[in-house]
């Protein structure tokens, strides 16, 4: 076949190692647990741990991101711990769950201000922007919670347990009656 070469190269397995690395259990406990107290448990629906997000974001941050994301991501992890350290002196994961809630909420207004920053410095800047420039670093944090979001309600447990799901959707319905408390459709 001509051409076979071509195509058989191209089946090749990536040689490049990500800059995120391997994951180890450890690292996917804590991305459950981080993720797990953005969206816990309730007595509606189960929370992100059920839903397996930690395994979810370290394949969407090793086959969907920038070699720089990657490196955020990572190092954010880190960071978040030793800020659990700094202000609590323990980690993360020895955290209670009040501790766990309060401090990923401080963590939000941070990423929320960083964000603001960074979108003024790009705005101030985007005379000089290049083509190759990747824009402005995310904050960690804010990456972290993206994917949590991402996870859940793109898994089967946000899909069909949070939300109300209509697995073949019938006729078209264009007045649907909504009570408040009522889960959205999924």
């Amino acid at each position: 076949m001509v051409g076979a070469g071509a195509i058989l190269s191209g089946c090749k397995a990536n040689d490049k190692k990500s800059a995120a690395g391997e994951w180890s259990a450890e690292d996917i406990a804590y991305l459950d647990e981080v993720a797990d107290t953005i969206l816990p448990t309730t007595a509606a629906s189960p929370g992100a741990k059920a839903a397996q997000v930690g395994q979810f974001m370290t394949v969407m941050v090793n086959d969907c991101y920038t070699e720089r994301d990657q490196k955020i991501f990572r190092e954010g992890m880190d960071k978040l711990n030793d800020a659990a350290d700094k202000k609590y002196n323990t980690s993360f994961m020895k955290l209670s769950p009040q501790q766990r809630t309060e401090f990923l909420n401080a963590l939000d207004k941070e990423a929320t201000a960083y964000a603001q920053d960074q979108q003024a410095k790009a705005a101030a800047e985007q005379k000089e922007k290049k083509d190759d420039d990747e824009g402005p670093e995310p904050h960690y944090f804010r990456m972290m919670k993206e994917l949590t979001l991402l996870g859940y309600f793109t898994s089967q447990v946000g899909t069909t347990q949070a939300r109300r799901h209509v697995p073949v959707p019938g006729r078209f319905e264009g007045c649907i009656p909504y009570k408040k408390g009522d889960k959205a459709f999924a």
